[in-house]
């Protein structure tokens, strides 16, 4: 199969790009490069004979065209997007543009070459979101997300998730364009963009600095390993019932003060200070404007129709990861010096 992925060279994206080469399939990396984005994400697979790399824009209808025109792929699958919800606070025209004008750019460059090429029935559009579009849960476990749960998003950036889904299921039932939507929850793992909270703890603990938690640490996330979220995707693309959503989440939930507290046990064994503890680096600062309180996701349809269920605990994961990191110090420690990382973002008195 021929796989045309956005945001290939981003987080998320280049996992995708990795495992979907591994197993054989043919990719197109659509990605425009900007800031968070590293093509050595991607360095593992970049001398496959399996994978092209094109430098686009998303919101670059001519470049869309072209690209459809010649790859003919036999599937989408759209990440690229803007992420950051504190970017999103000081900057939102950047995730209207791209997440919505972005999206529906996609949709209709992959509308029309669809119809050229005379509407292949495996033809595939998967779109990827995020369980931020369905807002903020009460404290109660036994209250999640489902597939059904009204959207309800609270950021800039949610909302554009939340527009740009809509686009795609609009796209199916108006125009019939085969699509599949995935809303995930947080991610986390290798070559994670050191602005994210898992990286800024491990490299703010490594280097000595505050750990900074947000409130008082009690925002509560399902926390998704990386591998496992791209296994899940390649599974909706190659398994999912055309027009219908899936939940993906870790079953990993923890209190943003929980979590870091892990991580700082898995350094303190891995990587001992001289003297005291990682903990020790904690600092809680004011918190982000519009904070949800909770995410978490019912993972049944997924679970039942697709048989697929994430492989590692999130204590395994971060080990993981944190291991990673120390082993990487080559990759992250030229992304600390890009624009905005490292800094306080997200207060509301930013520009747009």
């Amino acid at each position: 199969m021929k796989l045309l992925i956005t945001g290939g060279a981003g987080f998320i994206g280049s996992a995708v790009v990795r495992l979907a080469v591994a197993r054989g399939h043919q990719v197109v990396n659509l990605d425009a490069l900007t800031y968070a984005a590293c093509l050595d994400n991607v360095a593992p697979v970049a001398d496959s004979p399996l994978y092209t790399f094109e430098q686009a824009d998303i919101r670059d209808r001519a470049s869309l065209n072209r690209i459809f025109t010649e790859h003919a792929p036999d599937a989408v699958m759209h990440l690229a997007a803007e992420s950051h919800v504190d970017r999103s606070i000081d900057g939102p025209g950047d995730f209207v543009e791209t997440n919505i004008t972005g999206t529906y750019n996609m949709l209709e460059a992959a509308r029309v070459w669809w119809v050229q090429a005379g509407r292949p029935d495996g033809f595939r559009f998967h779109h990827i979101s995020t369980d931020e579009v369905f807002g903020s849960l009460p404290a109660n476990p036994e209250v999640k997300f489902t597939e059904d749960t009204p959207y309800d998003p609270r950021s800039p950036y949610s909302a554009s998730k939340a527009a740009s889904d809509h686009l795609v299921r609009a796209w199916h039932e108006t125009y019939g364009l085969p699509v599949v939507l995935t809303n995930c929850s947080n991610n986390y793992g290798p070559y994670h963009f050191p602005e994210k909270l898992v990286p800024v703890v491990i490299l703010n603990a490594l280097a000595g600095k505050p750990l900074p938690i947000y409130g008082k640490g009690e925002n509560i996330r399902d926390w998704l390993y990386v591998e496992d979220h791209a296994d899940a995707l390649l599974t909706v693309l190659e398994k999912g019932v055309l027009g219908r959503s899936y939940n993906i989440g870790g079953e990993n939930e923890r209190t943003n003060l929980e979590l870091v507290r892990t991580l700082c046990a898995i350094l303190d064994e891995i990587r001992p200070k001289s003297a005291g503890r990682y903990a020790d680096q904690i600092a809680f600062v004011a918190d982000r404007p519009g904070h949800d309180a909770r995410y978490a996701i019912d993972p049944s349809r997924i679970r039942e129709e697709l048989g697929w269920r994430p492989s590692v605990t999130v204590e395994e994961g971060l080990k993981r990861t944190v291991q990673w990191y120390l082993d990487n110090e080559a990759w992250w420690r030229p992304l600390q010096a890009r624009d905005g990382v490292g800094q306080r973002l997200g207060t509301g008195r930013g520009a747009a």
